[in-house]
């Protein structure tokens, strides 16, 4: 047991004081309950999607995606036309197009997509019903059927692929209609291109808690963890051809404030 002398008792409740003055209170910018603070922004929340109907976008939302066309999004092949199929409200990977991304560039955001793997299902494993999200065209939260479908933890659906499984499998049959709410924040670099701040994501896989603002240790890859290296701030949302006919609906997203 260690005995303090009575000044240096003092001295640690000081100091104790000081630190929960100093750093448990709220900022002093705005009082508490303070009236003259500036209000949210007011917005309308939009609806849930149905298994036949896709769900409206907030109205702060950028549609990306509104089953009509794909003047949004660009072939990674050349930066052409996006080549894959638009019928019915969605859009589908055509095999051997490549994959598609975003003209506009994204950082922090909040992004909702929907997807459906083929039915019939083909193939087991990474060969039924594969796909990709990809955030920043470097972080992938894997699309696949793992409905009754075994593959690699990290690579079936809902995970950051090769680094995080999802906590549950939320699947559901092939056929149906999936979604995905995904919180991302993107890396910070200092001039020195040290990370400041490493990606994290949180994500829900139809409506169920699958990643939990999990950490990344730099972009995804297969069989690998390559490291991070300096990139912008923004950079474009993109979809992956793994060669399967997936379909993608209703896509959104909006720009988080730093």
């Amino acid at each position: 047991m260690i005995i303090r002398s009575a000044p240096a008792l003092i001295a640690v409740a000081a100091l104790t004081a000081f630190a929960l003055t100093t750093f448990a209170q709220p900022p002093k910018e705005w009082g508490i309950h303070d009236m003259n603070r500036p209000q949210p922004k007011v917005i309308e929340p939009g609806t849930a999607s149905t298994p036949d109907q896709p769900g409206k976008p907030p109205s702060d939302a950028t549609v990306l995606f509104d089953g009509k066309d794909l003047s949004r999004w660009r072939a990674d092949k050349d930066g052409g036309p996006a080549g894959w199929k638009v019928e019915n409200g969605y859009m589908e990977v055509v095999k051997g197009t490549g994959g598609i991304h975003t003209e506009q560039g994204f950082g922090d955001v909040q992004l909702h997509i929907e997807w459906r793997t083929p039915a019939p299902p083909h193939g087991e494993g990474q060969e039924r019903g594969n796909s990709g999200v990809f955030l920043m065209g470097l972080y992938e939260i894997q699309v696949l059927d793992s409905y009754e479908n075994k593959t690699y933890a990290d690579g079936q659906v809902s995970a950051v692929y090769g680094q995080y499984p999802p906590l549950v499998n939320a699947a559901r049959p092939p056929g149906q209609w999936q979604s995905y709410d995904i919180i991302f924040h993107g890396p910070r670099f200092g001039k020195d291109g040290k990370v400041l701040r490493p990606a994290r994501v949180t994500v829900f896989h139809n409506g169920v808690l699958v990643q939990d603002n999990v950490e990344l240790s730099g972009p995804t890859a297969h069989g690998q963890r390559p490291p991070y290296k300096p990139q912008p701030e923004k950079l474009p949302l993109a979809l992956q051809d793994h060669g399967h006919p997936v379909r993608y609906r209703n896509i959104w997203i909006r720009e988080l404030k730093t």
